[in-house]
């Protein structure tokens, strides 16, 4: 079991991306799958609203705070190499920065930017929607997973 600043860490490391997995999954499995049911021009507009509002305080602070959370894990880790704990923490920190944030970064934001200029009576946006709602879904669920494994290995080190 690991003691100290490590204790703390992980059980904040698994607290934070226990809670974006929850965000990542709800998104999947109930509201892109709603805004998927709504004609084109209601499922855009709903969702390019629910991005801009998702640009808030709280939003920010929770999913780039566990960014940063998980980096400053990573980084001590390297720095102090808790024995039996440093591959799952490392691990943890890799999940979530890469398979969660970097994708988010990566495949989620440029189709959200892609949505938002799409016309807003086009047919463009009619033929888009379907496409969008497959491919960023696609990649949410990769987000909550990595989520969830993250959470996993923070837990892992734990032990």
């Amino acid at each position: 079991m690991i003691e100290g600043p490590y204790l703390l860490l992980a059980v904040l490391g698994v607290l934070a991306t226990g809670v974006m997995a929850g965000v990542f999954c709800a998104f999947s499995v109930l509201v892109v799958r709603g805004l998927a049911a709504l004609p084109p021009a209601q499922g855009v507009a709903a969702m390019n609203a629910i991005n801009s509002s998702a640009v808030t305080p709280a939003f920010v602070i929770v999913f780039a705070g566990t960014a940063m959370l998980c980096t400053v894990i990573a980084v001590v880790t390297f720095v102090v190499w808790p024995a039996g704990a440093a591959v799952r923490l490392l691990l943890g920190s890799a999940l979530y920065l890469v398979g969660a944030f970097g994708v988010t970064v990566a495949a989620n934001i440029p189709r959200n930017a892609a949505l938002l200029r799409l016309e807003a009576g086009g047919a463009e946006r009619d033929a888009y929607w379907p496409s969008y709602v497959r491919e960023w879904s696609r990649w949410n669920h990769v987000r909550a997973l990595a989520s969830v494994a993250a959470a996993g290995a923070y837990l892992l080190a734990l032990l």
